[in-house]
C-alpha cells in the first residue's frame, strides 16, 4: 500500500507548503482535500481520493485549515480501507496544471496600499492568524486581523494608504483601487481589538488624513 499523504488542495494546484493560504490569496473560490501516494517528488504522487470544498467570502487561514482538517480526518479510514481493498485506482496527476504554494514568511504579511482592495482583503484573510497582515503607523507596527474591501468606496482620490474615513464599523484606508477597511486591528503590546473597540482609546491615532506607510 506504501505511504498516503492527506494534502490541503486540489492537485496539482497548489502543491508545496503553504496550499490553504495560497488558495485564498489568489481568490480561488474552491479547494479541498487529497489523499495521494507518497513519491520522491513533492506533492506529486498519484492521487487516491479527492473531495471538494468551497472557500466561503469570509474564510480565513485558520477557518479554512480547521474545515478541511475535519474533512480529511472524516474519509481517512475509509479511503485506507478502500486502498487495502484494491477499490481505488491511483491517477495520475497533471503536471501541466502544477503550480507551487512556497512557504510563508512574515515580510510578505505587509499591505502594500498601491494594490487593489481585493487583493488586500484576501491577504488579511489568508494571513489569519499567522503571520498576519500588518502596516506601519508611524514607526509602530499595526497588525490587521479583518478587513473588507470596498471596491467603490475611494470617491475622494486619496493617496493610498489614506485613512478617508473613521467609524465604529471600521477605518476606511485608501487602496489603489477602492477602500479597505479595518475591522480589528492590534498595536504593540496590546491584543487585537474591533474598530469600535480601538477608537474609544486611541481615536487620535487614527484620524483622516493619517497615512499610513508601505
Amino acid at each position: 500500500m506504501g505511504c498516503v499523504n492527506v494534502h490541503a488542495s486540489l492537485l496539482p494546484r497548489w502543491r508545496g507548503a503553504a496550499p490553504i493560504q495560497r488558495a485564498i490569496l489568489e481568490g480561488d473560490e474552491e479547494t479541498g482535500i487529497c489523499y495521494m501516494q507518497m513519491d520522491k517528488g513533492l506533492d506529486t504522487g498519484d492521487v487516491l481520493h479527492t473531495l471538494r470544498c468551497p472557500i466561503t467570502a469570509s474564510e480565513t487561514g485558520g477557518s479554512l485549515h480547521d474545515k478541511l482538517a475535519q474533512l480529511g480526518s472524516e474519509q481517512l479510514a475509509r479511503v485506507l480501507d478502500q486502498l487495502k481493498d484494491g477499490h481505488l485506482s491511483p491517477a495520475p496527476q497533471q503536471n501541466e496544471h502544477a503550480n507551487y504554494a512556497a512557504k510563508l514568511n512574515k515580510a510578505e504579511a505587509q499591505l502594500d496600499w498601491h494594490q487593489d482592495a481585493r487583493s488586500l482583503e484576501r491577504k488579511v484573510r489568508a494571513f489569519n492568524p499567522w503571520p498576519v497582515a500588518f502596516t506601519h503607523l508611524g514607526k509602530e507596527v499595526l497588525r490587521i486581523w479583518q478587513a473588507t474591501a470596498c471596491p467603490q468606496g475611494n470617491t475622494s482620490n486619496a493617496e493610498p494608504g489614506t485613512i478617508v474615513a473613521v467609524s465604529k464599523q471600521g477605518i476606511d484606508v485608501a487602496c489603489a483601487n477602492g477602500l479597505l477597511r479595518i475591522e480589528q486591528l492590534q498595536l504593540p503590546g496590546g491584543k487585537a481589538l474591533s474598530c469600535e473597540q480601538m477608537l474609544a482609546s486611541k481615536k487620535d491615532r487614527f484620524l483622516p488624513g493619517t497615512c499610513f506607510l508601505n
